[in-house]
């Protein structure tokens, strides 16, 4: 069985008084990691533009691989004879797998779900996959991840259809227990479940505490940044970390803007993931505390200055708006320079949580971004509501 195990331990060693922040060292079987920590995804078993030394290098401690993708390409049994993905990537850290169930909706023309599982016909070669939950930890197995996913029915953030909602909700529960029973190195790997119920408080607050009743090292909190309203989505990630127990860590999945960090860092989440600083990089457009840079307009042609003067990071301290500008969308080393930036920028936001909710100025410190962010003082209603669910006041200034 998958139960609580050493796999994981979690010590929380400094808390906001205003909120429900805190700071935390996760240790893992291949590093420790300090929470709140923001986690880039490696779909592949790569990051986009960046080499696992340089993440290294940028002060990266946990990083995120697809279950869906890897088990496709290469496959099981390359990993197998790689020793696992740390090893097959050359990646000396700790390593995050989701389940392969997010696929349910990118790929949902290709998928058909069941009681069974996922039947997905392969972007690949067309040939047809049964990811069912003894499947998606068969192959979690095999990668060899600190941390691994539940397989979760998942269903587009912005649906509606109740009974459908319900469906999933109630099956990804019955999935747990399945995956907790495949499960094949329990003292090696931990097993968060995933609190579903989209934006439905009930079907959240049903899912959670099922879930707690688990003997398990940490949770999830899945369905959700899938596009609906963000007065909608604080609601529920407060919700989750009202009811999910304080001593394990809370993992929010798919959130990287950097807004959202620092509010569900407020609200009590300690880890997130996201392709949003590489997929933005492509696009060229660069992380600043005051929102992006589009580094394709023309206004940065002449502009000799770094992305941001107190970046250390080495796109900061080598090139210039104006250089990346000539080289934008059209040289793939400018979504290299720009990945490394904008990871850095991550990095430095979490490190920048932890500092101040252990010296106590945590609050201080979210009304400066915010400020910062917001610099016309026309703070977002959503903003100004979640915050003042977990005692911090924003003020105009």
């Amino acid at each position: 069985m998958g139960g609580k195990t050493l796999a994981l331990t979690f010590n929380i060693t400094a808390e906001c008084k205003t909120t429900r922040a805190r700071v935390g060292l996760m240790k893992l079987p291949n590093y420790e990691v300090n929470t709140p920590v923001f986690m880039p995804v490696g779909t592949q078993g790569t990051m986009k533009g960046l080499l696992p030394d340089q993440l290294e290098d940028l002060d990266c401690e946990i990083i995120l691989g697809n279950t869906y993708h890897l088990g496709n390409r290469p496959g099981t049994e390359v990993l197998q004879k790689a020793g696992g993905l740390h090893k097959f990537m050359g990646w000396n850290r700790a390593l995050l797998t989701d389940s392969g169930g997010f696929q349910m909706v990118s790929l949902l023309k290709l998928a058909e779900i069941t009681e069974d599982g996922v039947n997905f016909r392969s972007p690949y070669d067309d040939s047809e996959i049964m990811l069912s939950p003894e499947k998606s930890i068969e192959i979690q197995n095999c990668i060899g991840a600190d941390i691994i996913m539940q397989l979760d029915d998942v269903v587009q953030t912005t649906f509606q259809n109740y009974d459908r909602i319900k469906e999933a909700t109630e099956r990804t529960s019955r999935w747990l227990d399945r995956c907790l029973a495949a499960h094949k190195r329990p003292t090696e790997q931990s097993i968060f479940p995933i609190v579903q119920g989209l934006l439905n408080p009930e079907l959240r607050e049903q899912s959670a505490r099922q879930h707690m009743s688990k003997e398990v090292n940490g949770f999830a909190i899945g369905g959700l940044s899938g596009g609906e309203a963000k007065d909608d989505f604080w609601p529920m990630v407060s919700l989750c970390t009202g009811i999910l127990d304080k001593k394990r860590p809370r993992y929010l999945m798919g959130v990287g803007l950097a807004i959202d960090l620092v509010i569900c860092v407020a609200l009590g989440v300690d880890m997130f993931d996201c392709v949003f600083p590489t997929r933005t990089a492509r696009f060229g457009c660069a992380l600043i505390n005051k929102g992006q840079l589009n580094l394709k307009q023309k206004q940065y042609e002449i502009d000799l200055r770094p992305i941001d003067k107190d970046c250390s990071c080495t796109t900061c301290q080598n090139y210039t708006r104006a250089y990346l500008h000539s080289i934008v969308t059209a040289e793939t080393v400018a979504c290299h320079l720009i990945s490394v930036h904008n990871i850095a920028f991550q990095m430095r936001l979490m490190r920048t949580m932890r500092e101040n909710i252990t010296k106590g100025t945590f609050p201080q410190f979210v009304q400066t971004f915010i400020d910062e962010l917001y610099s016309g003082g026309n703070y977002p209603n959503w903003v100004v509501n979640s915050l003042k669910s977990v005692g911090i006041n924003i003020v105009q200034s």
